[in-house]
């Protein structure tokens, strides 16, 4: 980050002139005038918590695909399928159980196992192919795609929050000020709090896992070179495999909450297979941090551009995309 700073300082200077401003609209009570200008301060603050709320979502499909395609090498191009599995089998078990909490844990060892068939009979016969990868994983999202469609339909399913997570949280965050001068204060949906803080939290387990544990070691030694960590007696397929399970395990629990919080249909594997592409190309391949603040600035951009500007609001994600690759083509925090 220091780097980019040096190298472009006058874009380094809009980006934190643009930070503040965002602060200040957050944190301070708007004029009228401001208010007239570009509308409530209310529509404004829901717009910036579902943007970091979506960054959240897009940050546990993108740390998977980040350990798959940027650690591993392994172009898997079927990874929104294992999304769209999960929150399919998240539905089936809340559905049938009523209890959500179990459908993350069987929607993660459901898609694991689905991740460990893969890298065992597709990725180990084609390691350092990427164009047959791509070939071959494309082919099989289109296959998942319609065996999904056949045994669920077309129908959008959603998945039930439960009652200890519904209704909203109140935040000290101040939308409004009444004419009495009582302040009115947001309130926002504690389900979403709650996911969030639970995305964090995993982000944060996973780079000290990467880069804090003998296993994380051995990971990534093993991609530089597996030849030499083969030579130590380490059984290097054993970690790959494992790795990849829990990258398609995290896409899985990424269904389940997208399905909490927005919906489950045919096409929104396509779609999160797109905002992990982004996401990974923004942040910066193999980069835990990186996928967390590429999948901020992703969820922040559509969410206020679909407020603002919803006519543009996709040419916004991909522009930013545009910027990153001419400025930092390796991403903005990039292992090298």
């Amino acid at each position: 980050m220091t780097r980019i700073i040096e190298r472009h300082p006058a874009w380094a200077l809009v980006i934190l002139i643009a930070i503040a401003l965002l602060l200040w609209l957050v944190f301070v009570v708007w004029p009228p005038g401001l208010e007239d200008a570009i509308g409530k301060k209310k529509v404004f603050l829901n717009a910036i918590f579902n943007g970091i709320t979506l960054g959240g979502l897009y940050f546990l499909v993108a740390s998977g695909f980040t350990l798959i395609f940027g650690l591993m090498r392994n172009v898997n191009l079927a990874h929104g399928s294992l999304y769209l599995f999960g929150g399919y089998v998240g539905y089936a078990i809340s559905a049938w159980t009523g209890s959500w909490i179990l459908s993350f844990i069987v929607a993660f060892l459901a898609v694991a196992l689905v991740g460990v068939v893969l890298q065992l009979v597709v990725f180990r016969r084609m390691e350092g192919q990427d164009l047959r990868q791509t070939m071959v994983t494309i082919g099989l999202s289109i296959v998942f795609a319609d065996l999904m469609l056949w045994v669920f339909g077309g129908d959008f399913y959603q998945i039930q929050t439960p009652a200890w997570l519904v209704g909203p949280i109140e935040l000290p965050l101040v939308t409004a000020v009444k004419s009495s001068g009582e302040a009115v204060y947001l309130l926002y949906p504690r389900v979403r709090l709650l996911i969030f803080a639970a995305s964090v939290v995993i982000g944060v387990a996973m780079w000290l896992a990467l880069n804090r544990t003998r296993v994380g070691m051995m990971v990534r030694a093993g991609v530089d070179d597996r030849e030499i960590l083969a030579a130590t007696g380490v059984n290097i397929q054993l970690v790959f495999v494992v790795v990849f399970a829990l990258g398609a395990g995290l896409a899985g629990i990424a269904g389940v909450v997208g399905g909490t919080f927005q919906s489950i249909s045919p096409g929104e594997d396509i779609r999160f297979l797109l905002a992990s592409l982004v996401v990974v190309i923004v942040g910066g391949m193999g980069s835990i941090p990186g996928a967390a603040l590429g999948a901020l600035i992703i969820g922040l951009a559509e969410q206020l551009g679909s407020v603002y500007i919803p006519t543009y609001a996709i040419v916004v994600t991909f522009l930013i995309m545009v910027l990153v690759l001419a400025l930092r083509p390796q991403g903005l925090m990039a292992r090298r």
